[in-house]
């Protein structure tokens, strides 16, 4: 238990003590008091105080002890009067009896000897003694300290965290503190110090230590500054970037004298690449180097952050940003200043740059999300043509997230059997009569509803989806064509299948045509399989190889959209093609009979004519109307297909089509 009061007999009595006493007048062995006797002997060394704290009595003993006056014997004015030496009376010499440990005065000694700087403090926080190192450590007479406010000392009051745990431990309720705090020495020069508090054992104070880790914290600063920060440009790296814009995001939200708004521009260097493939690595980065010195001067005037995120990316953070203004402002700034070229090495090098800007409010905005919107912006900048900014477009956005969701769940649509098959007629010209039917996909989506081929198939056809998804509709169209024939129509019905070029490339297409014909027993001459102008023309090796295969087995070729790709002849005699179905877009031209076109009547009647002498007969799409019909029939197409016959519709209808008799 401590106490306020000193026993007067042990306050009083006199201790007799041996040794020579060191330099400052100690004798050797002294220690620490106990709590009682520091509690009531104040230190007797003027301090600077706050004008309310408590003065020592003149002449009162240090909380440690007082170092005895000149000509006093060993020992005198310690507040114990222990000693190492025999005791009066007693010869010095071994003894007999169980040893003890250290002598109390021991401890006295430790304190002022230490390196460590170090403070005792009351359970009120306020200092009791201090060693000298704690006076060398602040720059001040360690007798200066005695009664201040550990907290200030300390640095403890600023932060309310560190000040609420320093409280519990003065109070008992934490058994230690340790904190990093940055001081100031009574000459002005700062530095680090690591804090340390927690209670003196079998003691009512604490002690207070401090660690100068001022050359540690420097080593760190400088491995942080290499960690963050690119070695090629000297510009921050992406670690940096991103805490740097946390912060801001953090900041511009709660900050209410700010915007509350932030901005970035995220720029590529368009052809950076061929820099290093032809000049070398070496140039390239000098390159990166004279571009970074230009952005930097960009953002200068307004204290913009620029950092290099890697390879040849770079990003301008604008924080408490004004508007979308300010950021496109900011973007021609940029391009302004890289079109100008560059003297690197003696070599003149030009380079441009495509821009993603990004500027929206704060709050409510994560890293993640800003730099997601900024990389997109980036992309269509480079696909609006390049060397240009671009601004974040909500709306466009939509539509790529849209495309996005649609291309990641393509692969699992086909496993949940989310799609379905509708088919249009392929109407005889010149008797009416259905000779066919086009298997057309569509997409059930549980979201978004039923979805057109041209929403989804171009994204299957680029993440690979399309030959799955292809192997469902050949599956399914033969099964239904299987069905009709097995029902004994007036006449065959083929059923034709749009084939991607990329289910030749990445499947074994005759393969799995082959097997669906033996699944379903479907005759090979029911089936006909469409394929672009662009992927059949110019075919060679494994394409070539398989449409040749496809053919030997029986089935039909078709070339889709004819005249709209390139359109070379040649290919034609050497193709196993059998069909050609012209692109609606000759058919337009036949709308009015009162204005017909010739030039479209021309080209349409001579390309029947030339796939006539090859052998080919001839599907013209997108009909509309019984004129455009009529004329077809005059120029010699053998079928059309188009709205004027029927709409994609499902395979009942198809059905009901197919027992019609044909018109007369």
């Amino acid at each position: 238990m401590c106490t306020n009061n000193l026993d007067t007999t042990n306050a009083t009595r006199e201790r007799a003590v041996s040794g020579t006493p060191d330099g400052q007048g100690r004798a050797p062995g002294a220690t620490l008091p106990m709590i009682t006797e520091r509690e009531a002997m104040p230190s007797v060394l003027p301090v600077a105080e706050d004008p309310g704290a408590p003065r020592p009595a003149p002449g009162a003993p240090s909380v440690l002890g007082t170092p005895p006056a000149p000509g006093a014997p060993p020992g005198a004015g310690h507040p114990t009067g222990h000693t190492t030496g025999p005791t009066a009376g007693h010869t010095a010499g071994p003894t007999t009896g169980p040893t003890t440990g250290p002598a109390p005065g021991d401890y006295r000694a430790a304190f002022n000897v230490a390196r460590l700087a170090m403070a005792v403090v009351d359970r009120e926080g306020r200092v009791l003694d201090a060693n000298p190192a704690l006076g060398a450590l602040l720059g001040t007479d360690p007798a200066l300290l005695i009664t201040r406010s550990a907290a200030d000392l300390a640095d403890l009051r600023e932060d309310p965290r560190t000040w609420r745990e320093y409280r519990d431990v003065l109070d008992g309720r934490a058994a230690r503190l340790r904190r990093t705090r940055r001081l100031r020495r009574a000459d002005g020069h700062a530095l680090w110090a690591e804090i340390t508090v927690e209670p003196a054992p079998d003691s009512c104070s604490l002690l207070l230590s401090m660690a100068d880790i001022s050359d540690q914290r420097d080593l760190q600063g400088r491995l942080r500054h290499l960690q963050m920060h690119d070695p090629v440009t000297r510009l921050p790296n992406r670690s940096l970037f991103f805490e740097r814009m946390t912060r801001a995001l953090e900041a511009a939200t709660y900050d209410h004298g700010g915007t509350g708004r932030i901005g970035l521009c995220y720029l590529d260097l368009d052809g950076f690449k061929a820099v290093n493939d032809t000049l070398g690595h070496r140039v390239g980065d000098r390159l990166l180097g004279a571009v970074a010195k230009r952005l930097t001067d960009c953002a200068a005037p307004d204290g913009h952050l620029v950092a290099r995120l890697g390879g040849d990316e770079f990003a301008l953070l604008v924080r408490n940003s004004t508007g979308t203004e300010q950021l496109c402002d900011l973007a021609r700034t940029v391009l302004a200043a890289l079109q100008e070229p560059f003297d690197v090495g003696g070599q003149r090098l030009s380079v441009s740059a495509s821009i993603g800007v990004v500027e929206r409010p704060a709050a409510g905005t994560h890293t993640t999300w800003l730099m997601q919107a900024a990389d997109t912006t980036l992309y269509w900048a480079k696909e609006d043509g390049k060397a240009r900014w671009t601004l974040f477009d909500p709306e466009r956005n939509a539509h790529r997230m849209t495309r996005q969701a649609l291309s990641s769940t393509l692969r699992p649509a086909v496993e949940r059997d989310e799609f379905v098959l509708d088919y249009q007629p392929l109407v005889g010209l010149g008797d009416g009569v259905v000779r066919g039917v086009e298997a057309l996909v569509r997409w059930d989506h549980p979201q978004f509803g039923r979805l057109s081929p041209n929403r989804f198939i171009p994204l299957a056809e680029e993440n690979g989806a399309i030959v799955p998804l292809g192997r469902w509709v050949l599956r399914t169209a033969c099964r239904q064509a299987r069905a009709w024939q097995l029902a004994e129509p007036p006449h065959p019905l083929v059923v034709s299948v749009n084939v991607a070029v990329r289910q030749v490339w990445d499947s074994d297409l005759v393969a799995d045509v082959g097997a669906i014909l033996a699944e379903t027993g479907l005759p090979p001459q029911l089936l006909q399989l469409e394929l672009t102008e662009s992927a059949v023309m110019g075919s060679t090796g494994r394409p070539l190889q398989a449409l040749q295969a496809l053919s030997d087995m029986g089935v039909a070729i078709a070339i889709d959209d004819f005249g709209t790709g390139y359109s070379n002849l040649a290919y034609l005699s050497r193709l196993p093609v059998s069909t050609l179905k012209l692109d609606g877009s000759f058919v337009q031209g036949f709308r009015a009979e009162e204005h017909p076109n010739p030039a479209d009547e021309t080209i349409v009647e001579a390309l029947v004519q030339l796939a006539h002498r090859l052998g080919l007969t001839v599907t013209a799409e997108c009909v509309e109307s019984a004129e455009q019909a009529e004329r077809l029939r005059r120029i010699g197409c053998d079928t059309g297909q188009g709205w004027f016959y029927s709409r994609p519709v499902p395979p009942d209808r198809i059905q009901a089509m197919i027992n019609c008799p044909a018109p007369d």
